[in-house]
């Protein structure tokens, strides 16, 4: 099961106590301070795991809670410090604290093995061996271990794809995504068969490939939550391209591609400055007889009111969807020599 958001609490742990404690030894009478320190408190880490791409592992466990340090003992003996805990998180997490009805950005989580700490445990006392002086050589005190720190968090997964599959229900995405990738998502012939993102792998000849993203179906409205609008938005804001899919068996594809421009412009104004891509799909139901007029009198609409071009494609019969990847390609990889 996908999941792309969750809530979490986490609380460090609190740092030992020094100990008050004198040395005591046979024929010693009045042996000085030998209070230890306390240990130090846990930690809450978060780590970076590019095999993970949900965060349903934290949709039933609410409380991540690290070990408190031990206090310190006499003969100097420091208590040992409190375990952390590791949360490991999907690359494109993004960490929001919500403590006190709050709404702050913390971090985001973009490579593997990145580490960050979300609370640190406190720090242990110290023993009263510490305190030791020349005015004061048997100090009666320690200090206290550190406090803990708690923070309620917010967990927003968006997916970090090269390019994103952007349509209306039912436009062949999820058709698509599964011809020329390794993945297999449902297919149906009815409106949000794709309920939860899906990422497949696109091999471009022997050596390179780019990763594809299936976003569920957009409709009018969607930048207002309308349909699945809002709750898979976000998943087309790290993509590096974006490839509009267009049935070509709408009655106005030119129509259809202004209005999921108009909503991604809506939902994020930078949406509009990203690199795309324009295909029609389904072009093999299209009698053979008035195929080439059609899409020629639609290359014709497109290039003339936004100077676009447009790619007819046939997920069922493969037609053009090499030119269609190898165009792709060529525009993440111009994307990442930018960067």
């Amino acid at each position: 099961m996908f999941i792309d958001y969750s809530r979490v609490k986490v609380q460090s742990g609190k740092g030992g106590d020094g100990c008050v404690s004198f040395r005591r030894e046979k024929f010693v009478a009045k042996g000085g301070p030998d209070g230890g320190d306390g240990g130090k408190g846990g930690d809450v880490i978060v780590v970076g795991n590019a095999n993970i791409n949900t965060l349903i592992a934290y949709r039933f466990v609410k409380l991540y809670k690290a070990g408190n340090g031990r206090n310190g003992s006499g003969n100097n003996k420091t208590g040992a410090g409190g375990k952390d805990v590791i949360i490991e998180l999907p690359l494109g997490t993004e960490i929001f604290d919500i403590t006190d009805g709050k709404h702050e950005k913390i971090t985001e989580v973009l490579e593997h093995g990145e580490k960050l700490i979300l609370a640190k445990g406190g720090l242990g006392g110290r023993g009263n061996t510490r305190f030791k002086s020349a005015t004061n050589k048997s100090p009666r005190y320690a200090k206290q271990g550190g406090n803990n720190k708690y923070f309620e968090l917010e967990l927003v997964l968006k997916l970090m794809a090269d390019v994103g599959l952007v349509g209306f229900p039912n436009a062949g995405k999820s058709t698509l995504l599964s011809k020329v990738s390794d993945a297999h998502p449902k297919v149906a012939s009815y409106q949000f068969t794709t309920l939860e993102p899906s990422l497949g792998v696109v091999k471009v000849g022997d050596y390179d490939s780019f990763v594809m993203a299936d976003i569920p179906g957009i409709i009018e409205g969607a930048h207002d939550g309308k349909g699945l609008g809002i709750q898979f938005l976000r998943h087309i804001q790290r993509t590096k391209t974006l490839l509009f899919l267009i049935d070509i068996n709408t009655n106005n594809p030119y129509h259809d591609y202004q209005c999921l421009k108009k909503e991604l412009h809506l939902y994020d104004p930078y949406l509009d400055k990203k690199d795309h891509l324009i295909a029609l799909s389904k072009i093999d139901t299209i009698p053979a007889d008035d195929k080439e007029d059609l899409t020629d009198l639609l290359r014709k609409e497109f290039e003339k009111k936004l100077h676009e071009s447009i790619i007819p494609v046939s997920s069922i019969t493969s037609e053009n969807l090499d030119k269609l990847i190898k165009t792709l390609f060529n525009m993440v990889k111009k994307s990442d020599e930018i960067k």
